[in-house]
C-alpha cells in the first residue's frame, strides 16, 4: 500500500470519527463545526481538544452552536489569519529586500558611469586631432546611452516592486482587519474588544473621562436556533448586529462577544447614557419582525437582555466586564427583555443587607 493511500485512509477514518462525535454530542453540522471537531479528533490542535473536553464535561456532553463558534474564533480562525498574515509579511520583507538590491544596483551603476566620465574627462584629445576627438565623443555617447538604458530598466523594476509592496501592504491591512472582525455579523470580534477595552481603560485613567460597557444577550436564542435551524439563527444574529450599528453612535465599539452575546464600549458615556443607548436598541428590536427567508414565514420578534456598567477608577478589564455581566444576569433573572444597570444591582444588595 502506498504512502498516499495510507494518508487518505487515515483522513477518512478521522472524518468518520468526527461525524460520529458530532452526532453523539448534538453538535450542529455546518462546515465551521466540522473544522472544530476535526481539529479536536485529529489531535492537531491540543488547545482545541482541552477546551472541547472541558465543554463536554460541563454540559452533559452537549456541544452547541455557541460553543462551536467560540472555539472557532478562539483557536482556528485566529490561527488561520495569523498564518496568512505571516505569509504576507514574509512576502513584504522579500519585496523590500529585492527593492534594496535594485537600489544598490542603481547606485553601483551610477558610480561606474561617473567613474568612466571622470576618466574620459582626463583623456580629452586635442581639438586638432579630429579623428581621436570623434572617437572620444562616440565613446561618451555610447556610455551615456548604456547608462540611460540601465536607468530606464531599473526605474521600471523599482516601479513594479513599489507597486507590489503597496499591494502586499494592503493585503496585510486587510488580513489584520479580518483578524479583528466577526465574519458572520461584520462586528468587531472578541480579540478586538479586548484590545479596545484596555485602550479605553488606559485613556479613561489618563484623561479622567467616563465610558460605559454594555453586555447584551439574545433571549432564548438556543431554543430558537434548535427550532428553526442554524441558518435562521445566523439571520437573527445579523439582525441584532445591524440594529446595534444603526442605533449606537459612531464611536461605539460594537462586538460579537461570543455565540449570542454582544459587548459594546460607549466612549464619553456614563451609566445613564449607557442605559439610554441599550434601551434604544432593545426598543428598536421590538419593532422588527423576523421573516424566514426560505419559507417567508413570520417568526415574530427578537428580544434581548442588557446589562450596563460604567468605568470606575481602578477598574481592570475583568472587573468592568464582571459588573456588566452581573447586571445582564440580573436582567435575565427579572424576566428578560429589559436593561439593568450596575446601580440597580447596588440598590438590590442594599435592600438585602
Amino acid at each position: 500500500m502506498s504512502d498516499s493511500t495510507q494518508v487518505s485512509n487515515a483522513s477518512c477514518d478521522i472524518a468518520d470519527r468526527v461525524v460520529a462525535a458530532m452526532r453523539r454530542h448534538g453538535s450542529p453540522g455546518y462546515p465551521r463545526a466540522f473544522e472544530v471537531w476535526y481539529a479536536h479528533i485529529s489531535g492537531e490542535m491540543p488547545a482545541v481538544s482541552m477546551a472541547m473536553n472541558a465543554i463536554i464535561a460541563s454540559s452533559d456532553g452537549v456541544v452547541g452552536m455557541a460553543d462551536i463558534d467560540n472555539l472557532y474564533e478562539r483557536f482556528i480562525g485566529t490561527e488561520r489569519l495569523a498564518r496568512q498574515a505571516e505569509r504576507t509579511s514574509l512576502q513584504v520583507l522579500g519585496e523590500i529586500d529585492g527593492l534594496m538590491a535594485l537600489v544598490d544596483k542603481a547606485l553601483d551603476s551610477s558610480e561606474r558611469y561617473h567613474g568612466r566620465l571622470a576618466a574620459m574627462s582626463e583623456e580629452v584629445p586635442p581639438a586638432a586631432d579630429r579623428q581621436k576627438l570623434r572617437e572620444w565623443v562616440e565613446a561618451l555617447v555610447m556610455s551615456t546611452r548604456e547608462e540611460v538604458t540601465r536607468k530606464t530598466q531599473l526605474e521600471s523594476q523599482l516601479r513594479d516592486s513599489s507597486s507590489e509592496i503597496r499591494n502586499l501592504r494592503e493585503a496585510l491591512e486587510t488580513t489584520r482587519a479580518e483578524a479583528l472582525t466577526d465574519p458572520l455579523t461584520g462586528l468587531a470580534n472578541r480579540r478586538h474588544f479586548e484590545e479596545m477595552l484596555q485602550k479605553s481603560i488606559d485613556q479613561a485613567t489618563l484623561r479622567r473621562e467616563p465610558f460605559a460597557l454594555v453586555m447584551a444577550d439574545i433571549d432564548f436564542f438556543k431554543k430558537f436556533n434548535d427550532a428553526h435551524g442554524h441558518l435562521t439563527g445566523d439571520q437573527v444574529l445579523r439582525l441584532v448586529a445591524r440594529t446595534m450599528k444603526d442605533k449606537f453612535k459612531d464611536k461605539a465599539v460594537i462586538t460579537r462577544f461570543g455565540g449570542e452575546e454582544f459587548a459594546i464600549i460607549l466612549p464619553e458615556s456614563d451609566v445613564v447614557a449607557g442605559k439610554f443607548g441599550a434601551e434604544t436598541v432593545r426598543q428598536a428590536l421590538l419593532t422588527r419582525e423576523l421573516i424566514k427567508r426560505s419559507t417567508n414565514e413570520n417568526l415574530g420578534r427578537i428580544t434581548i437582555s442588557l446589562g450596563v456598567a460604567g468605568y470606575r477608577r481602578g477598574d481592570t478589564a475583568s472587573s468592568l466586564v464582571e459588573r456588566a455581566d452581573q447586571a445582564l444576569m440580573q436582567a435575565k433573572r427579572e424576566g428578560r427583555n429589559r436593561t439593568v444597570t450596575e446601580d440597580a444591582l447596588d440598590s438590590a444588595l442594599g435592600r438585602v443587607a
